[in-house]
């Protein structure tokens, strides 16, 4: 069946469905041209069908096994990849999440770095891997280290507002730490994001498991975009490129070939299942601390914001750190000389020692 014809029957299939996406994978090679082309053609294609964000694998920009040759192959991200990236998103009028770019961060070092792309082709966000890849699991035959060669990142980025919800950003290995899904899904988003480069060796065993446990334990949509394939003598990857909906269900998958998968995106699923089964609320944080990202609680407190202290007050633009339980703040001038400002209570002691 032809593309124009496959477009043609998802368009009257999904006519009254808002918030299509599609959901990319691919078989990157060494070769950054030849993948540029593959994903352009997949991207233009799924934007046929009505999609209005799109998303690709880690390392779609290329696989090469040779850290040198990694290394030389590394762009800026003002470099002329994502720039026909940026094109590509204006001319089309779509949003694009790029799913894990090798950024050059030093003559050693790179970046593993996740970006959006809104539809004027500006970059609305970007995100530095934060959990490197390194294992050794002899029964599998898989060894890596992704640390010799990536700089680990030190932030969670905080929800990107798009046409689609509010899409949370991580990267492949990521999915294995359920604290910052959860951290993401407090801090606003509806979608959280896994682009993968997933091992043949363990796709079998916990891809799919991983992605769905992070679906249900947020009630968030989860987006996989995945490479597949042989890549060379020693990679292979597993692909299955998949999309979960906040149930856990598994709604669009791919195979292990080459192509890409449409689903909608129901925020009021999100607010109905959220609803019926309030497990956010239900969190025990006087037993346990709340997961949050500090550039994420930032983000929500305005200048204008005030907290009271008796009868002190700190403005929110004093305040750099906050908690369920604690403020930071600058302390310009003495608010309660000789005071302290918060209640000496077991969990906000214990909350003050963690953030020291």
């Amino acid at each position: 069946m032809s593309i124009r014809r496959f477009c043609s029957i998802y368009k009257n299939v999904l006519a009254d469905m808002d918030n299509l996406i599609a959901v990319c994978q691919v078989s990157s090679t060494a070769n950054k041209e030849t993948n540029f082309q593959m994903c352009k053609s997949l991207i233009t294609n799924a934007h046929k069908c009505g999609a209005q964000m799109i998303f690709l694998p880690e390392a779609f920009d290329y696989l090469e096994q040779d850290q040198t040759k990694s290394l030389e192959l590394a762009e800026s991200i003002n470099g002329p990849l994502i720039n026909n990236y940026k094109s590509l998103a204006k001319s089309l009028d779509i949003w694009l999440s790029l799913g894990g770019f090798h950024e050059k961060f030093s003559e050693t070092k790179l970046r593993n770095t996740h970006l959006v792309i809104n539809n004027k082709g500006e970059i609305a966000e970007t995100y530095h891997k934060m959990h490197l890849y390194d294992v050794d699991i002899p029964s599998k035959h898989l060894k890596t280290c992704e640390s010799s060669l990536i700089e680990a990142g030190n932030e969670i980025s905080p929800p990107v507002k798009t046409p689609i919800g509010n899409v949370g950003l991580a990267i492949c290995y990521d999915m294995r730490f359920s604290q910052m899904a959860i951290a993401l899904s407090e801090s606003g988003a509806d979608i959280l994001t896994y682009p993968s480069a997933f091992f043949f060796e363990t796709g079998a065993y916990h891809w799919e498991v991983l992605l769905r446990s992070r679906a249900i334990e947020t009630q968030s949509y989860v987006v996989a975009a995945a490479q597949t394939g042989k890549h060379s003598s020693v990679r292979k990857s597993w692909g299955h490129s998949m999309v979960v909906d906040p149930l856990g269900t598994v709604i669009a998958q791919c195979s292990e070939e080459s192509g890409f998968i449409l689903a909608p995106i129901d925020l009021s699923l999100i607010t109905s299942v959220r609803q019926s089964m309030p497990i956010q609320s239900h969190r025990r944080y006087d037993i346990y601390p709340k997961i949050v990202s500090s550039t994420s609680y930032n983000e929500s407190i305005k200048d204008s914001d005030e907290f009271k202290f008796g009868t002190a007050t700190v403005k929110g633009l004093q305040v750099f750190y906050k908690t369920q339980f604690c403020l930071a703040f600058t302390n310009i001038k003495c608010v309660l000389p000789g005071r302290r400002c918060f209640s000496g209570t077991s969990k906000n002691c214990s909350e003050i020692y963690r953030i020291v």
